[in-house]
This record gives structure tokens, sequence and C-alpha cells, in this order.
């Protein structure tokens, strides 16, 4: 076998096109790829709809890759057992309904499968703004990391799509943008951004699921954005409201996609 540079570049390139060029207009875009979002992906890629994240660092997971202060063990109560157990990632009782699970074999697992249901999963990309039609979102706009942490003046371009979910953690984004550059009034008390409380564990899971809904007209939360976005508290390193959020939203946006 002959070990070409030139083929070996010019097959990363093809495939990689071929994805993103595939991946430009969507039923649902996710900005990032914490649990909440691949768990969104999985269940919307498993009933078919062209589902695509886009996720601004190099590895995914969010914070689950670093567990409980780099300790890589998570907890889940039953209701988030049964999620893992749909994708196979081992876990053990620790008593009062809880349970451990190893952080590394949960995440690969629930990437793998969202993209094993169809999921396209880019990472070091960023958004940079959405697209407006009329008062909904209709898109994201996007841009290379580097760019963003070079603070270079670089055109982004654009990924079309149905539906939104913001899930990029504590900081909201995809929220803050339509906020404060679209000035659009979110569905939340305030009509704003409320911003997240400090930690109460158990508020914090039992209002997560409840806020992982439709934010802005076609824009939807996920994860600890629907908690920022609707001022609820933290929960530290139980994931299990994480991965119920992320099958919630999936399960909304396929009602509103459906009607």
């Amino acid at each position: 076998m002959t070990v070409d540079e030139v083929k070996i570049t010019r097959s990363i390139l093809d495939a990689y096109f071929e994805e993103l060029s595939s991946s430009l207009e969507l039923d649902v875009a996710i900005a990032g790829a914490g649990p909440s979002g691949m768990v969104a992906a999985y269940y919307l890629a498993k009933k078919g709809y062209h589902t695509a994240i886009f996720e601004r660092k190099l590895s995914i997971g969010g914070g689950m890759w670093g567990g409980g202060m780099m300790f890589n063990q998570i907890t889940v109560q039953d209701e988030g057992k049964r999620i893992l157990d749909e994708f196979n990632v081992g876990t053990r009782p620790v008593g009062d309904g809880m349970h451990v699970a190893n952080s590394i074999e949960s995440t690969t697992a629930i990437c793998l499968e969202a993209l094993r249901a169809g999921a396209k999963i880019f990472n070091l990309i960023s958004i940079e703004d959405v697209v407006i039609r009329g008062e909904a979102v209709a898109g994201l706009v996007i841009n290379w990391s580097a760019v963003e942490l070079a603070g270079l003046h670089v055109d982004p371009m654009v990924v079309m799509s149905r539906k939104t979910v913001d899930a990029t953690g504590h900081d909201s984004e995809v929220c803050r943008v339509v906020e404060t550059k679209v000035g659009g009034e979110l569905l939340t008390p305030s009509g704003r951004v409320a911003g997240e409380k400090s930690m109460w564990a158990e508020e914090g899971e039992r209002s997560l699921v409840e806020n992982s809904r439709e934010v802005y007209p076609n824009l939807y939360v996920a994860g600890m954005a629907a908690n920022a976005v609707f001022g609820s508290p933290r929960m530290g390193p139980i994931f299990g409201g994480m991965l119920m959020s992320g099958r919630a939203c999936a399960e909304r946006i396929d009602e509103d996609l459906g009607k």
C-alpha cells in the first residue's frame, strides 16, 4: 500500500464537507454537545429528524466529562438511570434512589448512540448569531472557534433550521443573542434571561424538565441553559435532570413539528 499525503488530505476534506454541506438545512440545529444536547439529538434523530449539533470545544460532553470536581463519576436518580440504561451505561446503586456512573463511559456512550441514530456532531464551531425570519429563529450563524478565540474579523456562514435548541449550558448563549441583538422578548416571566441561581440540587433537578421548552418562536432550551434562562438553581454533578431535559426537549420539538 502506498501512503499518499495528498490522498489522505483530500479524503478528509471531501468527507467533512460532504457532511457539512448536507447539514446546512436541518429540521433541528442544536448549539452545544453537552449531555442534554446529545440526548435531544439522539431522540430526534431516532424519530427521523435531520439533526446536527454544533459544539464550540474540541471535546463533546460539556461538564459531564469532568464528573464532580474532576472525579470522573456522576450521579443520577432512578429516572436518569433508565435513560442511561437505554445507552447501555453501567450504573450501581448508592441508596435512596440514587445511582453512580462513570462520566467518561456515560459521555462516550451517549455520543456514539446519537451518531448511530443519524445525528451529526460538528466540533470546534462557535455560534455567533441567529438567523431571524419575521419574529422567529430560523437558523444559526456559525464560525470556526479558532476565529473567535483569535479575535479575527472573519465573516461567518449560516445553517438554517426549522427548530433550534440552545444547549450551551450556564451561559445560554443563543438566548442571550436573541435578547440582546434581536431585542426579542423571551417566554420567561421577565421576558429576559433570568440567570441561574446558586446550587440547590433537588429544586434544580425538579425544575429542569419543566424549563426545557420553547422560549422564543422556534427556539428551545435544554440542560443548564434552560435553568439559566428561567432563573432556576444549578444542580452540581447529578445528571439525571440533564438527561431528562434533553429527552423532554426532543419530545416537545417532535410534538410541535408534528403539528
